[in-house]
């Protein structure tokens, strides 16, 4: 009984990925979840109590995920810079990935207090990885200075996801030369 639970959890969390992530937050309804994973629609609640609940059940499963690539990329980099580099370009590179536009997708979108600060606490902890090796490259106030290049990360991440005019490519080596060169280019 608890594994049925279990998978029919994941069913969905899955199909709440994929509404967000192909039609934003409007899609994200308990009628939808059902219809997308053959569920009565009471059955939902059963699972989660509202939303916000399922939006927060998300950002549990899925931040550390995203972050645990980040930190890979970041690990197999050699030195302070080319961690930085990983850091912007490995946030870059998961732009297309469901995982992260459901995360777009939620963070645009009215939350409860609770799923909010769990979206903050996750961003922090993403932007803590990227301290040490800024603080190795000598900025006197290193978490300050990882703050700004996560800002950097955020408008490449919007430019992308916008479909902007540039190629992808182009946006992330922008935003890599700012975060490591500043506006110097």
């Amino acid at each position: 009984m608890a594994e049925h639970r279990s998978m029919q959890r994941a069913a969905l969390l899955d199909a709440a990925r994929t509404l967000l992530s192909e039609s934003g937050t409007e899609a994200l309804t308990f009628p939808a979840l059902a219809e997308r994973t053959g569920l009565a629609r009471s059955s939902v609640y059963e699972y989660f109590r509202s939303r916000a609940a399922v939006v927060e059940e998300l950002c549990e499963v899925d931040f550390p995920v995203w972050a645990a690539e980040v930190s890979a990329a970041m690990a197999a980099a050699g030195g302070p810079e080319a961690q930085v580099e990983a850091y912007v370009r490995k946030q870059l590179e998961l732009v297309g990935d469901r995982r992260h536009r459901a995360v777009v997708a939620i963070s645009a979108s009215e939350l409860d207090a609770g799923a909010r600060e769990k979206i903050r606490a996750a961003h922090g902890g993403l932007v803590a990885m990227v301290v040490e090796a800024l603080g190795e490259l000598g900025h006197e106030q290193p978490r300050l200075a990882a703050m700004l290049v996560q800002g950097v990360v955020d408008a490449a991440v919007r430019r992308i996801e916008l479909g902007a005019a540039e190629d992808p490519e182009l946006i992330a080596e922008a935003a890599v030369g700012m975060a490591l060169r500043g506006v110097r280019g």
